[in-house]
């Protein structure tokens, strides 16, 4: 293991928390439909929770509708269902053949709520991100506790960690920054 090795491992795995906030994020309400918010909702499909868009093609005719029409009309009911007990507060008809998602407009107190959730994911992606750069500062401090690299090498590898780390989390804050603006825009 170099420091270039670890550097490289950091970089990828504070990489793929920035992109997993992107998608947690993209799962959190706006006042606009979008088929992303239904992605952590799982339907109990013969046994086997299964994603709705795995179910069946969800498109958004206009930005207060999200129509989901399955592949197999058995679900319809299913889908429904799971929509309906969903912590996003939505109420979903269908007319056996597809799911219709009315998006109602939220209210001040509903758009805090969601605030506050972003608010917990970004804190704990921001944690990640710290977790990984003491992971990566362990391993720079051990290659130069067993003699592998100078003391200039390791202090130069760690100015490279912290800018990396706080570059990152500038991405995430950023992220959080646009999708609160996002949730208390009214449309």
């Amino acid at each position: 293991m170099t420091t270039k090795d670890l550097m490289a491992a950091a970089r990828t795995r504070m990489e793929k928390a920035v992109d997993d906030f992107r998608k947690e994020a993209a799962t959190i309400r706006t006042g606009r439909a979008n088929a992303t918010m239904l992605d952590n909702i799982r339907v109990d499909y013969h046994g086997t929770p299964m994603p709705v868009n795995q179910l069946g093609s969800m498109t958004v005719p206009d930005p207060t509708l999200i129509v989901i029409a399955p592949w197999d009309t058995s679900v319809v009911a299913l889908i429904d269902k799971a929509i309906r007990t969903s912590d996003l507060g939505l109420n979903p008809t269908n007319d056996g053949k597809v799911v219709r998602v009315p998006i109602p407009a939220l209210t001040e107190e509903r758009r805090k709520d969601f605030v506050k959730q972003l608010h917990k994911v970004l804190e704990n992606h921001k944690t990640a991100v710290r977790n990984i750069r003491r992971d990566i500062k362990e391993g720079i401090e051990k290659l130069e506790k067993e003699k592998k690299i100078s003391e200039d090498e390791k202090k130069r590898a760690l100015d490279e960690l912290e800018k990396v780390s706080q570059a990152e989390t500038g991405k995430v804050e950023g992220l959080s920054a646009a999708k609160e603006k996002e949730i208390m825009g009214i449309k």
